[in-house]
């Protein structure tokens, strides 16, 4: 199929799918025809493994938002489709790139539809062709439109053939959702990547191309690199004194320190603030040192063994705080948020083990960049596919914590351990109750297309 016809299909079959729907199984399966189409139209561009893998995960993330409809497995799915169409059409750029172009070409498709140079093929007007609109479509529509004029006067029952029926269409919703469904095919099959991209994506490499330009680059024009690399290494070295006495002072606070449990949630949250400050920070400091020159400097030893501890000590600071997440997840129980420091902290320690292998193998600072866009990914993925709401309903029953009505009732898809669990303790949710979660009903009311289907296999 060509570019416009694949358009217009996507289009009309987003209409057909959204009409009179709300968002849910739907959205799952134009995300798998999506990924048909790419599968089917660029099949001679499948040389990759990474093809293969972002073909299963696309088709694993739709059916996770087919089943639970939720935001994480939103994210899956649209990243899912959008790293798979980047990926095998611009296979040459880096997949960071995709996050500025998506945004750059939700505000363009809104002028480029109408270059229409660019995604209709061009047609001649040859002298017959006025001649074939007169004879194939307006004659015969002439002639229709008189004979039916004529025989409704004579029968009032072939009148009745239209004037007797009322179309049930919402005409200004089927418009409204069409033009959504072009502006999203447009964009998505029709993206524009400027020419800047490509000229500038090498910047992007992992590796450095001109090592002997990079020897000698400065980060200040006036100081001499003998004096930025005793700089550096003043710096890290004040820097990894004080972040050894934070960690001293940091976990005598946490495992030492008598602290009230109603200041518990507080004081935990506080650090574990700091820490994630403290961890984009180590990042960013050693990404501004070893950005160029300091990669290859024979004379950078110190500089880059103070680099490392200073890893290290991070390392030690994350460490100290999944000791205490995990210390007040069993005061209180587990939560989404306390669920989200695990998440933020297993990255961070990912982060520091390729920001180590960064120095020791002489990368680029886009090889962390490039890194981290794929286990970021990853983890959307993992997020997409595990019940949450239900791990945490049956952690907290079972250890007796964080099992207050209310909360239980605030957490997504745990109806049968729920219910179950209220059973048990004869609570009962009252239809006036303020926050009683009962979506299960609401979605087997709904139609098919707008359904999440872990709401249909639940039991009565």
């Amino acid at each position: 199929m060509k570019k416009h016809q694949i358009i217009l299909a996507c289009s009309l079959i987003f209409t057909l799918l959204f009409y009179n729907e709300s968002i849910g199984v739907n959205l799952a399966i134009f995300g798998l025809l999506l990924t048909c189409l790419i599968s089917y139209s660029f099949q001679d561009r499948f040389v990759d493994r990474s093809h293969l893998i972002l073909v299963v995960t696309s088709v694993l993330s739709c059916l996770a938002f087919a089943w639970y409809g939720d935001v994480a497995s939103f994210l899956a799915l649209s990243t899912s489709v959008l790293f798979l169409q980047f990926k095998t059409q611009d296979s040459e750029l880096k997949i960071v790139q995709i996050f500025p172009l998506v945004f750059l070409n939700a505000i363009t498709t809104l002028g480029r539809v109408f270059i229409f140079s660019q995604w209709l093929p061009e047609r001649k007007i040859h002298n017959n062709f006025v001649k074939k609109v007169v004879a194939y479509f307006i004659i015969p529509i002439i002639f229709l439109i008189v004979f039916f004029a004529a025989y409704t006067f004579g029968s009032s029952h072939f009148s009745s053939l239209l004037t007797d029926y009322t179309l049930d269409l919402d005409i200004v919703q089927v418009v409204l959702i069409g033009i959504l469904g072009f502006y999203i095919s447009f964009s998505f099959w029709n993206y524009w990547v400027p020419e800047i991209c490509y000229e500038k994506n090498s910047l992007l490499n992992n590796d450095f191309n001109n090592i002997a330009e990079v020897k000698n680059q400065k980060t200040f024009s006036f100081l001499d690199l003998d004096f930025e690399r005793k700089s550096g290494e003043i710096t890290l070295v004040l820097l990894n004194l004080m972040l050894l006495v934070f960690i001293v002072t940091y976990n005598y606070e946490q495992f030492f320190e008598v602290v009230e449990k109603t200041k518990l949630s507080s004081d935990t949250h506080e650090r574990v603030n700091a820490v994630i400050f403290s961890i984009i920070m180590a990042v960013g400091v050693i990404m501004f040192y070893f950005k160029g020159g300091f990669n290859f400097d024979k004379k950078a030893t110190n500089l880059k063994t103070l680099a490392k501890i200073w890893i290290v000590l991070n390392g030690i600071l994350i460490v100290s705080t999944i000791i205490k997440n995990t210390e007040y997840v069993s005061f209180f129980g587990l939560t989404y948020k306390r669920l989200g420091v695990y998440t933020f902290l297993i990255l961070s320690i990912i982060g520091l083990v390729f920001t180590f292998l960064k120095i020791t193998r002489q990368k680029t600072n886009a090889y962390l960049v490039n890194q981290m866009v794929w286990y970021f990914y990853g983890m959307i993925l993992l997020c997409s596919f595990v019940n949450w709401g239900n791990l945490i309903t049956n952690y907290n029953i079972s250890v007796n914590k964080g099992v207050e009505p209310e909360f239980i009732q605030s957490l997504n898809f745990n109806e049968e351990s729920r219910d179950a669990y209220f059973s048990k303790i004869k609570y009962v949710m009252y239809e006036n109750d303020l926050f009683l979660n009962d979506d299960a009903q609401d979605y087997r009311d709904k139609p098919f297309l707008s359904k999440a289907l872990y709401y249909e296999f639940l039991n009565e």
